[in-house]
């Protein structure tokens, strides 16, 4: 008697979720998305524009200074964590294309104003 292909494909499925729970408990805390630093402020205080941007610049070189301090950890030996490097080199490339990208649009934005007719 043959089996089904639906208890196969329901036991390859719970097979499936039961590998991902256990990868996910080993997963280190540090890889994991943090909460946007500028959505846990007072949303009650102003916040410039300028403050804004200074902020963000602020956590873009945090990313770009750990990403490379890991980076050098594992090229000198120190550390064996290539993942977590590689992790952290992304998390810096990603937030500065949209730092790049956030700039081409205030630029585009005020040559466009620069533009209008008094």
């Amino acid at each position: 008697m043959a089996s089904h292909p639906i208890h196969n494909t329901i036991s390859a499925e719970q097979l499936m979720l039961s590998k991902m729970d256990a990868m996910q408990s080993v997963i280190q805390p540090e890889s994991a998305i943090s909460a946007n630093p500028l959505d846990t402020e007072n949303i009650t205080s102003s916040l410039s524009f300028s403050d804004a941007m200074m902020n963000v610049l602020d956590s873009v070189n945090q990313y770009q200074s750990l990403a490379s301090n890991k980076m050098t950890a594992v090229e000198t030996g120190q550390s064996d964590d290539l993942v977590g490097a590689m992790i952290a080199s992304q998390k810096a490339s990603l937030s500065f294309d949209a730092l790049m990208q956030v700039r081409n649009k205030v630029v585009t934005s005020f040559e466009d104003i620069m533009k209008m007719p008094v």
